[in-house]
């Protein structure tokens, strides 16, 4: 009778004891993680913190020249200033993530107009402030607001409320277009009008992304990509610094002291970072030399000083986050869910796609920040709110929330069993 040697019935497979096997593994066992109910909502929540505490690390250090500068010796003013917006973002965003969709959508109108009007007083005399010869700035008291940066978070919060309750017809292109189109775009020539060029742009791919998601055909998707473009072309080219900017961009080196100056500086502080950088706070690009350190050209510095390494680990959390709402918006099934995820999908996004191109000198010098690391209150607080959203859906899908309320019965009942046994 033929007999198995021990060796033989104990040994696992063959390919689960190649490197092989164990990567097969390895991706399994991720799956499998990423699978489970909370994903997303823990995702979203790491990413965010992660982001944030990263964004004020290199506020604190990209700013404290420039601080110590202008504000009496103070290298910590800059930095003071964005902890006590995130002290006025934290809880707004707290109660954005709970709120109902219901609550939400009877803002949408709201949020529209209030943002049409604060976009209209930039223009009164003395509300009106100008900051780098954009004047869409307003002075409220002692604080200064940006108008544009509430209305992106107001624009998809409208146009995602619109397309939700008009889900069954948006096969019709008018209504498609209309009232979303035209009002997205009214609010972009508010800010163009203000000579804030950058943050029109942004506004319009808002807008542009948002009409795909809800279904717009590909012909009329890309002829209103280039009627955009052709628009922003011709817009750059009325302003002598715009069009040195837009003919340069690709070789800063060729105008160093002029309008490469800046883009030239930021390609020096990535390329002096190498794999793991100079260490924080030891940039010497921030000494004066790169403009703007700590707001629009914050991820040169952070390059400089964390090296790749570094600037990965930011693109890799950018990404988590819109994978994470992607993966909400795609198994609701709350239109208006959906809708709204992808458009703060595309906001946050795409605004990091346009900072980190004009830093590698890939795009033109725009003036956009990078969203929850440069410095910059009304820009924090619009997104931290639209993260906090985020996480409110990523609570609410139904698996989540059994989960979500399965461990809240069981802490109650450990709770209760250990008073017990106290007693």
């Amino acid at each position: 009778m033929a007999t198995t040697t021990p060796e033989r019935e104990t040994a696992p497979p063959r390919g689960l004891r190649t490197g092989r096997g164990r990567r097969v593994g390895w991706f399994t066992s991720l799956r499998h993680a990423l699978d489970r109910p909370l994903t997303s909502y823990y995702l979203l929540l790491g990413a965010s913190a992660l982001l944030l505490t990263i964004g004020l690390i290199m506020v604190l250090s990209a700013s404290s020249v420039y601080s110590y500068r202008v504000n009496d010796g103070d290298s910590y003013a800059v930095v003071k200033r964005q902890l006590l917006w995130v002290a006025i973002a934290l809880p707004c965003a707290w109660i954005a993530s709970r709120m109902s969709t219901r609550a939400m959508r009877r803002l949408s109108w709201l949020g529209i107009v209030v943002s049409i009007v604060l976009l209209l007083l930039t223009r009164v005399p003395g509300l009106g402030v100008e900051v780098n010869g954009n004047t869409n700035w307003l002075a409220l008291g002692p604080v200064q607001i940006q108008p544009s940066e509430i209305a992106k978070l107001a624009l998809i919060l409208w146009a995602a409320h619109v397309f939700a309750r008009k889900e069954k017809r948006l096969d019709d292109t008018w209504h498609l277009l209309i009232p979303v189109v035209p009002g997205m775009a009214a609010v972009a020539v508010l800010v163009i009008v203000g000579h804030d060029l950058g943050t029109a742009l942004v506004l319009l791919a808002i807008m542009l992304g948002m009409v795909w998601v809800a279904g717009a055909p590909w012909k009329l998707f890309a002829f209103g990509g280039s009627v955009i473009a052709v628009g922003a072309f011709w817009l750059a080219t009325t302003s002598g610094e715009r069009r040195q900017r837009l003919f340069n961009f690709a070789d800063p080196f060729k105008d160093y002291h002029d309008a490469g100056w800046q883009p030239a500086h930021g390609l020096y502080a990535l390329s002096t970072g190498g794999w793991f950088g100079q260490g924080i706070g030891a940039s010497q690009q921030k000494w004066g030399d790169l403009p703007e350190a700590h707001t629009d050209f914050i991820f040169a510095v952070l390059g400089e000083e964390l090296g790749l390494i570094g600037t990965l680990l930011v693109l890799a959390l950018f990404l988590t986050i819109a994978y994470a709402a992607i993966r909400v918006a795609t198994v609701t099934r709350d239109p208006f869910v959906r809708y709204m995820s992808f458009g703060i999908t595309i906001w946050l996004l795409g605004q990091m796609i346009i900072n980190v191109g004009m830093v590698l000198a890939m795009l033109p010098v725009i003036g956009i920040p990078l969203p929850l690391v440069s410095y910059g209150g009304s820009a924090l607080l619009p997104s931290l709110v639209a993260l906090g959203i985020l996480v409110g859906f990523a609570r609410s899908e139904p698996e989540a929330a059994r989960a979500l309320a399965a461990r809240k019965r069981g802490r109650s009942a450990g709770l209760a069993a250990m008073s017990r046994r106290g007693h």
